[in-house]
């Protein structure tokens, strides 16, 4: 054997033997960097306690809202399509508005009404996986209410009264 293969398998072998028993684990930093650091190995036999992990993510500074995690559902913004149903209505012709699903149960309604910006909520009614009210009000003191029925998260249908005397169907979403 010649001294330049006998060197590098004796430094093989030195590098071998000094990470036997060693795991390279990596912690994460206060920074959010990987530093990576030799760790032993307990001799065989020894009970071990799990570490603790660190939370990931950390934590927002206090005062800033978390972001929704991963995979949630987001807000979805649909359009509300009211038609007239009874003369009162048809004075006014359709109407369009829009419904903020925020993926809660709630949502956030709102549509102009002769001139009139009417704003309010819609609430998912208790025990109810699909049907739903939603009221609004405008500064002028006009109001309505409504019920409906969703077909799926984004897309359904009801009736709405307004302080008016005229009766709508809407459809919202599609």
């Amino acid at each position: 054997m010649n001294t330049r293969t006998l060197l590098r398998t004796a430094a093989l072998a030195s590098v071998v033997a000094g990470l036997a028993g060693c795991y390279v684990v990596p912690v994460v930093g206060p920074d959010g960097t990987a530093q990576y650091i030799p760790y032993p190995l307990p001799p065989a036999g020894t009970p071990v306690a799990a570490p603790q992990r660190a939370a990931y993510p950390p934590p927002p500074p206090p005062g800033i809202p978390m972001a929704p995690p991963m995979g949630a559902p987001m807000p979805a913004a649909l359009s509300a399509r009211l038609y007239p149903d009874n003369d009162a209505a048809s004075q006014s012709g359709p109407l369009n508005g829009t419904v903020t699903n925020m993926m809660t149960g709630k949502g956030r309604f709102q549509l102009d009404y002769r001139g009139e910006v009417l704003v309010g909520e819609a609430t998912r009614v208790s025990g109810e996986e699909r049907k739903g009210v939603a009221s609004a009000y405008g500064p002028r003191g006009t109001y309505m209410s409504c019920e409906y029925q969703m077909s799926s998260p984004v897309q359904g249908a009801g009736t709405c009264m307004f302080s008016t005397g005229a009766r709508y169907k809407v459809h919202i979403g599609g």
